[in-house]
Formats: structure tokens, sequence, C-alpha cells
């Protein structure tokens, strides 16, 4: 797993987080993003794919989500929503990826910016969505 990835990762927890909280177009927070340069290190078109993938497959990610958090998705915390929708997209759209390395990047995430031990409830949500989405890799893990 790059650096470069998960540097893109980071950014796009801050970029759907200010999306959500602000409603402001995704191509102007880009553009925010590229003018002060929080994108150096980041692998941009990973970064580009997902921060515009999110809110196209919102209605899939918050479907997948709502099952099994514990309250509506629009209730949970910004921050962990950016990050759950972030992971899940991830989990949706990058069988490549094994899901035990996103859900460590949706972890860390939320230790970086989440409040404390929000880790925890990230950690415990983004499992459970990873057994229905990823349930044959996982058997498949097991049965090795």
């Amino acid at each position: 797993m790059s650096q470069a990835k998960t540097n893109a990762r980071r950014c796009v927890v801050q970029a759907l987080y200010q999306w959500q909280m602000t409603g402001k177009n995704l191509s102007g927070i880009e553009m925010d993003f590229l003018e002060a340069e929080r994108l150096k290190g980041a692998q941009k078109s990973y970064f580009r794919e997902i921060f515009y993938g999110v809110p196209k497959q919102l209605e899939a990610i918050d479907a997948a989500l709502s099952v099994f958090v514990d309250r509506e998705v629009e209730k949970v915390d910004p921050v962990e929503r950016a990050i759950l929708r972030l992971s899940v997209y991830e989990l949706i759209n990058y069988l490549e990826t094994p899901y035990r390395v996103i859900i460590n990047e949706g972890v860390n995430l939320a230790k970086d910016f989440g409040a404390e031990g929000s880790y925890k409830y990230v950690n415990g949500v983004l499992d459970k969505v990873a057994q229905k989405i990823r349930a044959v890799e996982i058997k498949a893990k097991k049965s090795k």
C-alpha cells in the first residue's frame, strides 16, 4: 500500500467533510485543495476518483451504511461519516484492495481526525459492512 494513496485518503476525508458541511460544489473544493497544495504527496488520480465517486454513489453507500450505524447516516458525526463513506466506496469499488487494508486505513483516519475513541465505532461499522460486501473474500480467507 502506497503512502501516496494514504495521503490521498487523508485529503478525501477533509474534502468530503468540507462538501458535507458547506454543500460547495466538488470542483470548487478540489480547486481549493490544488491551490493550497494540499495534495502534495498524494496520488491525485486516486483522490479525484474517490472524491467524485462518493457523491455519485452516495445512495448505495449510505444504504450499505444505514444497516449498521446506530442512527440515520446524516446524524453520524461528520468526520466519521466522511471516513465511513470513503471506506465503503473503496470496499465496493476497489476489490483488488484487501478489505483489511481498507478497514485499517479507515481506523487510522478516525484516529487522526475523529473524536477520541471514534476509531472503535468506525472499525465496528466497517467490519460489518465488509462482512456483507466482501463476504466471498472473507470466506476465502477463513478457508485457507
